[in-house]
């Protein structure tokens, strides 16, 4: 690890030095793929790159917001009241209106305590991949923060709420998108600003609404309503919202709401997550394999699969399916680390290598997920590699915020490994980032 990168990690996890008010981020590839293909044309109208990701907030209110100039966060909570592609581009175009006209960096400069800052780190922490898990409901969670010290950070004025819309309106009608569909958000939030502060959605909080800007964002998208979805947009918006309803919402909702003749994509989809959920294992299998039929090189349908045999504890049917969504999608480290999760499960000497291998890569491309660490350090221990096994354990306990064992284990693994090599370096880091938060409290 070079000597910048090992600084970037440092900071990384003294960004990440403090879990408070525990939330949770969503991560699912799916999901994440379907979110940045609505990104896509709005985040080139605002001129930011392909590489602003759209993070899925675990909370049921209703919310958006951005802390970087990397990421806009969405709460579940208010994805799944939107009804077309449409509206969750107009939340993208606003927070990604804020992010272009730096709204929030004038506030960052302002932040005078290390906790807030490290709970801002947390969140974006989550972001960069954390994914601590929960394989009862198949979409991974990530530990993240958020507090009434952020709200105040995050929170916009007047002004700053009016220069967004405007250009979010703008985007939007460069990328060919129904501006009217930003009036049908601020729709869905009429009434709260008669209600106390308590009562308001976080939204409410942070963006403040009132009549005048309402008028504003009718005004301004006069003469440009109208427009349909295109096949594509529409497509990867029911994809994504379906999935994360189907995880989110009870299974009974889910097959009430798509009823069981339905055989379209989508329906089939979302049964099949809701069978896995009861658990109806054979159900949920017989639409995922017709899936496969529909779409035989989709390496989503293949991990969900996978998902479906792992939790049925048919590890080596789950191996088979995970091993063909990798040959998919070879870049996409969540895939990845199932794979090795359900290689660990076999608890073979072979597989145990197999796992090491692909957890190893998995972890190239996401460095700060917890879960994929644990599996790791497993890995590791598995095949007598303590000094590994301990610097992995302390790197996602470090992420966790447990600094106290982040520094045990860093202080074994300094011990076990070879001044100077690899793990070595990463355990001196957590050692750093633990004794510094440990000072602190």
């Amino acid at each position: 690890m070079s000597v910048l990168a090992r600084l970037a990690a440092l900071v990384f996890f003294m960004l990440t030095a403090v879990a408070a008010q525990a939330q949770s981020i969503i991560r699912d590839a799916e999901i994440e793929r379907g979110l940045q293909a609505l990104a896509a044309p709005i985040l080139r109208a605002a001129g930011l790159p392909n590489t602003t990701r759209i993070i899925v907030v675990d909370d049921g209110s209703l919310n958006a917001f951005v802390v970087d100039y990397s990421h806009i966060f969405i709460h579940s909570g208010l994805l799944m009241r939107l009804e077309r592609p449409e509206e969750v581009q107009a939340i993208i175009a606003h927070e990604a209106a804020h992010i272009a006209n730096g709204h929030f960096t004038r506030r960052a400069t302002n932040v005078g305590t290390a906790s807030t800052v490290a709970r801002i780190g947390m969140l974006l922490g989550a972001a960069a991949g954390i994914a601590s898990g929960d394989a009862g409901a198949g979409i991974g969670l990530a530990t993240g923060a958020m507090s009434s010290a952020q709200r105040v950070l995050f929170a916009h004025t007047r002004a700053e709420e009016a220069s967004a819309d405007t250009a979010a309106i703008r985007y939007m009608i460069s990328a060919g998108v129904d501006p009217s569909a930003m009036a049908d958000v601020l729709e869905i939030f009429r009434g709260q600003e008669a209600l106390s502060a308590s009562r308001q959605d976080p939204y409410m909080l942070t963006h403040p609404l009132s009549r005048e800007r309402l008028r504003s964002v009718r005004a301004l998208i006069t003469g440009n309503e109208g427009g349909e979805s295109d096949n594509t947009t529409m497509y990867w918006f029911q994809r994504s919202i379906g999935k994360l309803t189907a995880f989110l919402r009870a299974p009974s909702w889910t097959l009430r709401r798509v009823g069981r003749n339905d055989n379209s994509e989508i329906a089939r989809m979302r049964r099949a997550i809701a069978y896995m959920r009861q658990p109806d294992d054979e159900r949920a299998l017989a639409e995922v394999n017709a899936l496969i039929q529909m779409r035989p090189e989709d390496p989503y349908y293949h991990e969900l699969r996978g998902q479906i045999l792992y939790e049925a504890r048919r590890y080596g049917n789950a191996v088979a399916a995970y091993a063909r969504a990798v040959e998919l999608a070879p870049r996409e480290p969540l895939i990845m680390a199932a794979y090795g999760r359900a290689l660990l499960a076999l608890e073979s000497a072979a597989s145990n290598s197999q796992a090491l291998e692909v957890l190893s890569r998995a972890r190239a491309r996401d460095p700060f997920n917890p879960r994929l660490l644990r599996d790791l350090a497993l890995a590791h221990a598995r095949l007598g590699q303590n000094g590994l096994a301990s610097a992995a354990t302390a790197e996602r306990y470090a992420l966790i915020g447990r600094f106290e064992d982040a520094r045990i284990h860093a202080t074994r693994a300094s011990g076990l490994l070879p001044q100077g090599s690899p793990g070595w370096l990463r355990a001196q880091d957590v050692l750093s980032v633990a004794e510094t938060a440990l000072n602190r409290r």
